[in-house]
């Protein structure tokens, strides 16, 4: 058993099998393309969502501080990451690189944490297109009932509650026309991806240039609010657990990693990419954020819309609502697309190695695991129009932080094990880099509540069984390892 569980997948044969011409993957994105991926997935997520409820519960204006010390944390993720997708352009992200270091068992332990992280991470999203669609409709006179855009549970203090809802129909939607462009195909979706990050980076560059005039700074004091009483309530303990919260905005470079079985050049573009993507994305970040705190006080900002919410209090803005608001919208979708495209190849990439069915990485004509897809798509949907936005977000923020973390100490082992292996690109600063990025990532992790790190530990649980009573039976490596029992 020893023995099984520490098997590994040879480096070499993996990247034979990147670049054979019989790939089930094709190989059709860009540096432009993959550099609009990671922005497709990172913008959205922090800015149009998960900004207000964060300053409203965590950190207050010092949200600004939160990003920038996620963005730290990042800067390290980003550059083991770098290392690994050069090293094994492949599908399967950090559950790839964590196998071929530390072998299945934990390979499958990270591989059904990011199914946690990205399907949590394009429900949270649905849920906050779902809350600019319901307020961009109002303005044209259309109103869906409260029961059809709301979740059926909630989750406070005292519990998990029914709240008289029926479905966030909603999230349904977007979820089922997302996974049809998925399936068309990657030349497909990436071509809409690109045009929809064009219109949401315009968005926000006129959200910044013209909220600019209707920042009143006395909403910025205390830029610090004093701590409630209780940790992680604002204060230093807050702006920790606000970086905590909002780190998983910064997934889009990992996400990145999961189609780079599908890059041309990978050895260079995807090293490229990742940090192309995570700095233009941190420096809209902080801008926004301070806009934002500086238009609403951050108490009034615990909504799925916060950015609609401050065009709509800055009166003369009135004109500018609909497109900031049509912008959030296409801006949001992205990152649900990519977000679900990252889901579909974690699921291929398990299933091709054996641990899940091959129901999993069976493709389609057009290269596209269609019912990795698929499940995808229910599992999203049912997720996102079940579940409020506050109790989401938790979870991918942990599933990532955790994520992160492991790819830092995958450099650092096989730095070790296997020195002499070829490095297109090799993380500088080696102990210290990786090292940092454990510490930063770690301490992030420790901020969360104590329910999401349950909620964690019930989810691995799920995780153990399914690899115990299935995965080591049907594993790849079955028969070529023998367990020496």
């Amino acid at each position: 058993m020893k023995n099984q569980l520490f098997r590994k997948r040879d480096i070499a044969s993996i990247q034979a099998e990147a670049f054979a011409q019989n790939s089930d993957l094709k190989r059709s994105l860009s540096l432009v393309n993959l550099v609009m991926l990671g922005i497709g997935a990172i913008i959205g997520t922090g800015i149009f969502v998960i900004t207000g409820t964060a300053a409203a519960n965590y950190a207050g204006p010092a949200l600004t501080i939160s990003f920038v010390i996620s963005a730290l944390g990042c800067v390290m993720a980003a550059l083991c990451y770098s290392e690994f997708a050069a090293m094994i352009p492949v599908a399967g992200s950090v559950y790839t690189y964590s196998f071929v270091t530390m072998g299945e068992f934990m390979g499958w332990l990270v591989g059904w944490t990011l199914v946690l992280e990205y399907l949590f991470v394009s429900s949270s999203v649905a849920v906050g297109w779902s809350g600019y669609m319901v307020s961009l409709l109002t303005e044209f006179g259309i109103n869906i009932p409260d029961i059809l855009c709301n979740p059926p549970l909630d989750h406070t203090d005292a519990g998990w509650f029914l709240t008289g809802n029926i479905v966030n129909l909603p999230c349904v939607f977007i979820v089922a026309v997302v996974a049809a462009l998925l399936i068309g195909g990657l030349t497909q979706s990436s071509w809409v991806n690109n045009v929809i990050v064009i219109i949401k980076i315009t968005v926000i560059l006129l959200f910044i240039g013209f909220g600019l005039s209707y920042i009143d700074t006395s909403n910025w004091s205390p830029y610090i609010p004093e701590n409630a009483g209780v940790y992680g309530k604002f204060g230093w303990s807050g702006i920790m657990r606000g970086a905590a919260v909002i780190f998983f905005a910064y997934l889009g470079f990992d996400a990145i990693s999961t189609v780079a079985g599908e890059v041309k050049n990978p050895q260079r573009n995807m090293p490229r990419g990742i940090i192309l993507s995570l700095v233009i994305c941190t420096l809209l970040y902080v801008i926004v954020t301070a806009v934002l705190t500086g238009i609403v006080n951050y108490k009034e900002l615990d909504v799925p819309a916060p950015m609609a919410l401050a065009i709509d209090s800055a009166k003369d803005l009135t004109w500018l609502s609909p497109l900031i608001k049509i912008g959030a919208i296409a801006g949001i979708t992205s990152v649900i697309m990519v977000m679900m495209l990252a889901q579909s190849r974690i699921y291929y990439a398990v299933s091709k190695d054996g641990l899940f069915p091959p129901f999993f990485s069976k493709v389609n004509k057009k290269h596209v695991p269609q019912n990795g897809t698929i499940i995808a798509a229910l599992a999203t949907g049912l997720v996102s129009a079940s579940l409020p936005l506050h109790v989401i977000s938790e979870l991918v923020s942990i599933g990532t932080l955790l994520a992160f973390t492991i790819v830092c100490i995958a450099v650092l082992v096989l730095r070790k094990t296997q020195p002499n292996l070829d490095r297109p690109f090799k993380c500088p600063l080696v102990p210290l880099v990786p090292i940092l990025g454990v510490l930063i990532c770690g301490y992030q992790m420790v901020s969360l509540s104590g329910d999401t790190w349950i909620r964690l530990i019930c989810w691995t649980a799920v995780g153990l069984c399914i690899y115990f009573f299935y995965g080591r039976f049907h594993s790849v490596l079955k028969d070529s390892n023998d367990d020496n029992e």
